[in-house]
């Protein structure tokens, strides 16, 4: 059997043709098959106007006239950088703080806003630095959650014609002046002192009070303060101390304290 060379030539020239035929048809397909995961979206223009979201699971698009813009749908971590600010009581503090948020609306976080990460990031700078400089420094010390709270609302609040959840705001760290850090310190232990003070005096009106209280007693008794000398020379001989005191009546002496005192009247 003679082949053609000819006719050889037109059946390579034929599969090689459908071989590109079938090579194009595969990549076309590929391009309009996607599969979008659990925590993605995709946004789909068609000819330039908002179809919608599609996703998860396959989605078709139509080759050359669809174009798709993916979002992820988890929550992001957004370091804000270091702000240095004026508080209200005039101190100038460096602060920093993070914001967790999430996408709710895929089409909104797309057509709304050209970057949604970015303009975020610059809302929540400027937001932490009119917060901060809008309270005392002992405000921002004390009432750090109140501060979090706030700036979570008013984030959340202008994010939101984005399609944008903002879930949290946490100021990280605060830094202050070594001059404020020192008068601080001088504080601090300035009421340290005062409350010591106070402690040692109110211990003191207590235990005036105790003893008032058993002189009454003793007073109304004199049996009870008998006992009480008895006891107090037991304490002193536990001691062992060779010295032991005698409490003397003052009833016994008191007749020579007043001869005594008549003698130098008269005198």
């Amino acid at each position: 059997m003679v082949i053609d060379i000819s006719d050889a030539g037109s059946i390579l020239s034929s599969l090689g043709s459908l071989f590109i035929a079938g090579f194009i048809f595969l990549l076309i397909l590929s391009s309009a098959i996607k599969i979008i995961p659990e925590y993605r979206r995709i946004v789909l223009f068609r000819l330039g106007r908002l179809v919608g979201s599609r996703g998860p699971g396959i989605v078709f698009i139509v080759p050359f006239i669809d174009k798709a813009v993916t979002v992820d749908l988890r929550i992001l971590t957004l370091d804000v950088p270091v702000q240095e600010v004026i508080t209200k009581d005039n101190v100038a503090i460096k602060v920093n703080a993070v914001v967790y948020f999430r996408v709710l609306d895929p089409a909104k976080s797309v057509v709304e806003v050209e970057n949604y990460i970015v303009a975020t990031s610059q809302l929540a700078q400027t937001t932490l630095r009119s917060v901060v400089g809008a309270v005392e420094l002992d405000e921002v010390l004390s009432s750090r959650e109140k501060i979090n709270q706030e700036l979570q609302n008013i984030i959340d609040e202008r994010t939101d014609p984005w399609g944008i959840k903002v879930s949290a705001v946490e100021v990280k760290e605060l830094e202050l002046p070594d001059g404020m850090k020192r008068a601080m310190a001088r504080q601090a232990e300035a009421e340290r002192e005062r409350r010591a003070k106070i402690i040692a005096a109110e211990g003191e009106l207590q235990a005036a009070e105790k003893l008032s209280e058993a002189a009454h007693k003793m007073e109304s008794s004199p049996v009870t303060l008998q006992l009480r000398y008895l006891q107090t020379i037991r304490e002193i001989s536990g001691e062992r101390n060779t010295t032991t005191f005698f409490p003397i009546p003052v009833d016994l002496i008191q007749p020579f304290i007043d001869r005594l005192t008549r003698k130098e009247d008269k005198a």
